[in-house]
């Protein structure tokens, strides 16, 4: 008598979150024990961002259901308006796909909504990538929302576990693997200059930047504004520096942030923008350049891993935890270039990654198996946490 595969519901709305979940996917395909449902979402499905959902294809994933989100706005009312349109999509798909158990990561709204479907359908939701701050965006409270809709934790370092079990989330539920994306680099083959230079045709110079800016969305400075720092300070580097620009999230602002940076590469010879590299390409990448600027994670996360120096700007990312070769500044032209100077004087190095454990995907799996109904994890009561508060 066959035993019933356990269905594992897999969500992506973004090449951010696609590239992190990609080996716990390959994991979970791999497991005769489960059957994986994608459900794919947010920009993946927009052509404006680069239409992602055709590399998830290409690599082979079978896609169970798509949820229409995007609207053709970047104000507030505008996603606003997305997480509803996520919330009335994924009810229709969770109803249809019937899953045992749905896996979320990170914290952006396409995320959130799916999060709070799920609640009402009783399904039980692993979170990964819980606990941990980010004060210059809204995606730090998305991030603890989903958390408190969610029944199993993997976090991505010891902090980020005691603070979910400070917020009352049950110490035996939350797991620390690091950040999936560390999979990547140590199971993927990333490409070499060489092949970078040829697909996605990126022109590397004598000395490289890749730089991706992503919407503030609590500052009191407009995210506009705070470009026009970055740009100021790129524009003071000449010809022998590489701008390689990635495209932002499609946050609040995101399309402004857009508009600006195509504005600033078309005047200057020595800057490129893409509006989506693909993880490997984009690992690949960070791994040849000598600098990564902005304010994404992968600079807290990844980069170091690679021994490239970050120069990390602004709010967005702060109160995560950083190794040493993060140099951090206030959102101003001076002290961007001053940074930007100290990373370079810093060099590529070996350095000690906070956000290193182990095999993430595979601790995941491993833990998933242990579980041998996912239905008793919906039922959960605040846990008093009785953590030291110090971190």
């Amino acid at each position: 008598m066959s035993v019933r595969k356990r269905k594992i519901c897999v969500v992506t709305g973004s090449r951010a979150d696609y590239g992190l979940l990609y080996w716990l996917m390959q994991d979970i395909l791999a497991d005769e024990a489960f059957s994986m449902q994608l459900v794919v979402t947010g920009m993946h499905l927009s052509p404006e961002f680069g239409m992602t959902v055709n590399l998830i294809e290409a690599d082979g994933f079978d896609i169970s259901a798509r949820v229409e989100t995007l609207l053709s706005s970047d104000n507030a009312v505008g996603i606003g308006k997305s997480v509803g349109l996520g919330v009335i999509g994924f009810s229709d798909v969770f109803a249809r796909l019937q899953p045992d158990l749905i896996v979320l990561l990170g914290d952006r709204f396409e995320i959130f909504a799916a999060a709070q479907t799920a609640l009402y359908l009783r399904l039980p939701v692993v979170h990964i990538g819980g606990g941990d701050v980010t004060e210059g965006a809204f995606d730090e409270a998305m991030r603890h929302s989903i958390s408190k809709l969610s029944h199993l934790h993997f976090v991505t370092n010891e902090i980020s576990a005691k603070r979910l079990a400070r917020m009352g989330e049950n110490p035996a539920r939350i797991f620390n693997v690091g950040s999936p994306g560390l999979d990547i680099l140590h199971r993927s083959q990333l490409p070499e200059k060489n092949s970078l230079e040829k697909d996605p045709g990126i022109q590397f110079r004598k000395y490289n930047f890749l730089i991706t800016f992503h919407p503030v969305t609590l500052d009191v400075v407009s995210s506009e504004d705070q470009l026009a720092e970055l740009l100021q300070a790129l524009d003071t580097f000449n010809d022998e520096y590489g701008l390689i620009f990635t495209m932002p999230n499609a946050d609040t602002e995101g399309r402004v942030i857009m508009q600006c940076i195509k504005a600033f590469v078309a005047r200057r010879d020595n800057a490129q923008v893409f509006v989506s590299l693909g993880q490997t390409r984009y690992l690949g990448t960070l791994a040849a350049v000598d600098v990564v600027i902005g304010n994404s994670s992968s600079g807290l996360y990844e980069a170091p891993s690679v021994q490239t120096p970050t120069v990390n700007i602004g709010d967005r990312q702060k109160g995560r935890l950083r190794a040493d070769s993060v140099f951090d500044c206030p959102v101003e032209s001076e002290e961007i270039i001053k940074a930007i100077k100290s990373a370079l004087a810093a060099g590529k190095r070996e350095v000690s990654n906070p956000y290193q454990v182990g095999d993430c995907a595979q601790m995941i799996v491993k833990v998933l198996h242990s579980i041998d109904d996912f239905s008793l994890l919906v039922k959960k009561s605040f846990f008093e946490s009785l953590v030291d508060s110090d971190e």
